[in-house]
């Protein structure tokens, strides 16, 4: 590993050196090792995009039955069902080309120049021609445009959460690292696509193209599966048992009609009649019409959704895997306590000012408040706390409101800014003389301020490190000499502190001469201020949304680039992380075989310190397990697993890689967001069961009569021509309205649904089957009762009776347990709508001039309408009676 090397050993393995390779050589290796640009693999042609929506078996049988009527010259049909084919062969393949675009975005973090040195010169180049070997300069501003090893290094500052999941600049350095680590420790290295957002660099390329880190995340994105949702696999095969029970009933009916000495054509259209009646022609175009209205939903809850199946696998999720910086916290490092030495230092912790108060003059109040001695003393000395904290500090706030600096030094400025002080007067009323800009190596920032005529230097850095500097310490308006009391309170704190998972700054000062001009060497002897401790804190909403996924038996898991005690303690803080559970670094994950993973997976709450494939790994293993699972993410470090989950959430502030390799985006990065779309979700699909549901028992219904007028030697009950009036007109709008119930009691408060689970359960099956039989029943009934005055009149109420039965049956497939007296008429204002138009609809069918179209006689008239009309109404009433004898 090249981290593991130093500067000299990197040289000589990848034969280079500091002034550069030669145009020559830089030739010979981008021959070898090839363009410094990610490649994709060849893409599925658009025509077979296309072609490939036409292999579900209910499609090639609508097919077949489409041709079979263009040959026998009835076109109407036939254009009909070759119409809603197209469509929806379309609508598959913009979805496929959307879904492709992930790699595009990726490929677009390629940097287009370079600074390099070759032959001893600096020239600027197309980032595609660099190469192992070549020496590459960087600048505060640059992309890293390759993979590297850092030679020197003037306090550069990286952001690679992109990579890593960090939200912080890394400060890089020129050292060997000698133990492994991961990625994101890997302080020696800088990596292509990351900005340097501080200081300067020069780094010896390693790898390039897709040999880089964002080369392998491309591969794993060109390798990761795309999911099928568990509605699109149960609905494959269904629609495949579906269709071979299909063609053998229409066989078996065209074989029995042929036996009973009927006419060959004629038998064989009734066969293709009774396929037209099994299938739900708009099926597909319901289910998507009806995940699109879950879209608009969650749209107005700060969800998009990118691909909308993913609507419908939210409501069966099991795990969600999140990030924690920006997700279930705030991503601002806030300053939550502060600490200093002194009896009553509790009391004061976070002391608000009295606005009596001075703040750059308290010495000179103390005198004149001696009844407040110990408010006065303590105020004197969270007064130096918070004035190391303001003027030994780089970071600011512009008038925009927008944060300039690193982001631990701005939380010093918000905490300032909270308590009313004036962060920008107070540093032009105590000026700056000079400093020692912070480093890696000494962990300390100092800064020497001219105050009230007299010079102080103030030093803020790590506690171990202020510690061993201070010879004094502040006690109220008191100095102390360091004692080992002392530093074991203080030491004491700064462990609790730590253990909390808290970022930790130390402050000291001392006074110093006008002439004073600081050295290393000065930074000791100071007198020990207090300590801040800050986090990036959970959002508020997030303990009740992780309380709420649990009670809906979801497991929450993060999975973070922070390191293992921080992303701990925020789990137990938060509620995901319980007694017992387990958190585990990237390096431990690796350890384990995947036998060992699987026995303890499911303890397993948090993963620190991560890889990509570590976390289509942790994926992959609860996909395993049967568990539909969600992961979250942002960066270019996320996208395979985003792809490979069952649904990828990217966050709106992400990267467009992260976003592209999602199914849904969250607008505000909030985990909340996520459980209100999981009840969306649920929603959606308790629907789409509800419009199924609603569609078969209807198709079973005309199954049902139509065998029982074969076996009877009755008269075919319906024309074809009827049937496609039925199931592509009056299904169409019922079943769609049906989507947009609102959600049901308790809707939250149930487990997630078994990803196994048959689109036509057993419960469910019950609801067809009993609805299906009365329609089924009433619809002969009609026709007896039509026969007994012709078999053109059977027909004719046979047709109105089971299209009516099928239209007001939309109230009672609302609810498979609430009648709908309880739901109340109006209260989905859809469904009654599509009553309404579609008896509309119907009643066109008895007009004169389209009376011979439908097959409806003159004698049918207004008593044979009422029948058929009470008949329906009956079928209803029998169907909400048949919901009381369930509960």
């Amino acid at each position: 590993m090249f981290y593991q090397k130093n500067s000299v050993e990197v040289l000589n393995d990848l034969d280079s050196n500091l002034t550069g390779l030669t145009q020559e050589e830089s030739k010979l290796r981008l021959e070898k090792y090839g363009c410094n640009a990610l490649q994709e693999k060849s893409k599925t042609p658009t025509w077979r995009l296309f072609l490939e929506n036409f292999k579900d078996p209910l499609v090639i049988i609508l097919l077949i039955a489409a041709m079979t009527q263009v040959f026998l010259g009835d076109t109407v049909e036939s254009i009909i069902i070759f119409t809603v084919l197209v469509i929806n062969a379309v609508l598959g393949v913009v979805q496929t080309k959307k879904a492709e675009s992930s790699l595009d975005s990726l490929k677009k973090l390629s940097v287009p120049e370079a600074k390099v040195i070759r032959n001893n010169q600096k020239l600027t180049i197309s980032s595609q021609e660099l190469v192992p070997g070549d020496i590459v300069i960087l600048e505060a501003g640059d992309y890293v445009p390759a993979d590297g090893r850092i030679i020197e290094s003037q306090t550069l500052k990286v952001i690679e959460g992109m990579l890593t999941g960090e939200s912080e600049p890394v400060l890089k350095n020129a050292d060997a690292i000698n133990e492994e680590c991961a990625l994101g420790d890997q302080k020696n290295m800088v990596f292509s696509g990351s900005m340097v957002v501080y200081g300067r660099a020069t780094f010896i390329v390693t790898s390039t193209g897709m040999n880089t880190e964002v080369g392998k995340i491309a591969d794993l994105l060109e390798t990761a599966g795309n999911k099928q949702t568990p509605l699109q696999e149960k609905l494959d095969d269904f629609g495949k048992k579906l269709g071979i029970a299909i063609v053998f009933l229409a066989g078996f009916i065209f074989a029995l009609e042929v036996f009973r000495g009927k006419d060959l054509m004629n038998s064989f259209m009734f066969a293709i009649a009774i396929a037209v009646a099994a299938i739900p022609e708009a099926l597909t175009s319901i289910v998507t019409i009806v995940l699109a209205s879950g879209t608009n939903i969650m749209a107005k809850k700060q969800s998009i959704i990118r691909k909308l199946p993913a609507v419908e696998t939210l409501g069966s999720t099991s795990v969600i895997c999140t990030d924690k910086t920006g997700t279930l916290t705030q991503n601002k490092m806030t300053v939550v306590e502060t600490y200093f030495y002194g009896p009553d230092s509790d009391k004061f912790n976070g002391f608000e000012y009295n606005k009596n108060y001075d703040f750059l003059n308290v010495e000179d109040t103390i005198s004149s408040h001696s009844n407040e001695i110990a408010v006065a003393g303590c105020m004197l000395q969270e007064r130096y706390l918070n004035l190391s904290s303001i003027l030994c500090n780089d970071s600011d706030v512009n008038e925009e409101g927008v944060e300039i600096g690193d982001p631990t030094e701005v939380a010093l400025i918000n905490y300032a800014q909270k308590y009313d002080l004036d962060y920008k007067s107070i540093r032009e009323e105590c000026l700056r003389i000079a400093e020692i800009p912070f480093d890696s190596d000494r962990k300390l920032m100092t800064t020497v301020n001219s105050i009230d005529g007299q010079n102080i230097m103030f030093t803020k850095g790590a506690p171990d490190v202020i510690f061993s500097r201070c010879k004094y310490a502040i006690k109220c308006d008191e100095i102390l000499e360091m004692s080992d009391e002392i530093l074991d309170e203080y030491k004491k704190v700064n462990e609790n502190f730590s253990n909390r998972a808290l970022r930790v700054l130390a402050f000291a000062y001392k006074k110093v001469s006008a002439e004073f001009e600081p050295t290393l060497d000065d930074e000791n002897d100071l007198i020990l201020i207090g300590l801040m401790a800050m986090i990036d804190p959970p959002r508020e909403e997030v303990f009740k949304a992780v309380d709420e996924a649990k009670s809906s038996g979801i497991k929450t898991i993060m999975i973070t680039g922070d390191h293992k005690t921080t992303a701990a303690a925020i789990a137990r803080e938060i509620g995901i992380m319980e007694k017992d559970d387990l958190a585990l670094t990237g390096k431990e994950l690796d350890s384990l075989d995947d036998t060992e993973l699987d026995s303890k997976l499911e303890r397993i709450s948090v993963y620190a310190r991560v890889s990509p494939e570590n976390k289509i790994r942790i994926v992959k293993a609860w996909q395993k397990k049967g568990k539909v699972t969600a992961m979250t993410g942002d960066g270019v470090n996320d996208a395979p697993a985003l792809k490979q989950a069952d649904i990828g959430i990217g966050m709106g502030s992400g990267t467009e890689v992260a976003k592209d390799a999602s199914a849904m985006v969250l607008v505000d990065d909030n985990f909340a967001t996520i459980v209100n779309a999981i009840e969306v979700g649920r929603t959606v699909y308790s629907n789409i069961k509800k419009s199924i549901t609603y569609l078969f028992s209807g198709n079973l219904g005309g199954i049902i009569s139509i065998l029982f007028a074969v076996f009877a030697g009755w008269a075919n009950p319906f024309t074809t021509i009827q049937l496609l009036f039925i199931n592509l007109v009056t299904d169409s709008l019922p079943a769609i309205a049906l989507g947009f119930e609102k959600p049901e009691k308790n809707t939250m408060n149930k487990p997630p649904r078994d990803p196994n689970e048959s689109i036509l359960c057993k419960d469910t099956l019950k609801v067809v089957l009993t609805r299906g039989s009365i329609i089924g029943i009433v619809t002969i009934l009609a026709q007896y009762i039509g026969m007994q005055t012709s078999d053109a009149l059977g027909a004719a109420m046979a047709f109105s009776t089971i299209t009516l039965s099928r239209i007001i049956q939309t109230f009672a497939a609302r609810s498979n347990s609430e009648t709908i007296c309880s739901l109340g008429f109006t209260s989905n204002k859809y469904a009654l709508g599509a009553v309404i138009v579609c008896l509309a609809m119907f009643s066109t069918t008895l007009l004169p001039f389209m009376r011979g179209i439908f097959a409806i006689p003159s004698v049918f008239e207004i008593q044979n309408l009422a029948i058929c009309f009470g008949l329906a109404v009956l079928a209803t009433i029998c169907m909400e009676i048949s919901k009381l004898f369930k509960r």
